[in-house]
């Protein structure tokens, strides 16, 4: 249970970041928000697993974070391009 806390709360801290600096307002609750956050690191994730042919290591580091900061961003340019309300 305190698991899925700690990814709740990543989450939220990196949809926030990735909120704040992508341009432009984006319009969105605290569930959504954590989502967002947990969606980019897991988008990272496999694409980093995929492109290195190696897992996904587990632990926490700034180049993690940072990097799904912009996962998350991404995942903010896709949904507007595709019609989603964000």
């Amino acid at each position: 249970m305190l698991n899925i806390v700690g990814i709740i709360t990543s989450g939220l801290f990196v949809g926030v970041l990735a909120r704040f600096f992508y341009p432009g307002a984006v319009e969105m609750g605290f569930w959504m928000t954590a989502l967002l956050g947990v969606g980019g690191a897991l988008v990272v994730g496999l694409l980093g697993s995929m492109a290195s042919g190696q897992g996904v290591n587990e632990g926490f580091n700034r180049a993690g974070c940072f990097s799904s900061i912009l996962g998350a961003m991404l995942l903010i340019f896709i949904g507007r391009q595709l019609g989603w309300a964000f």
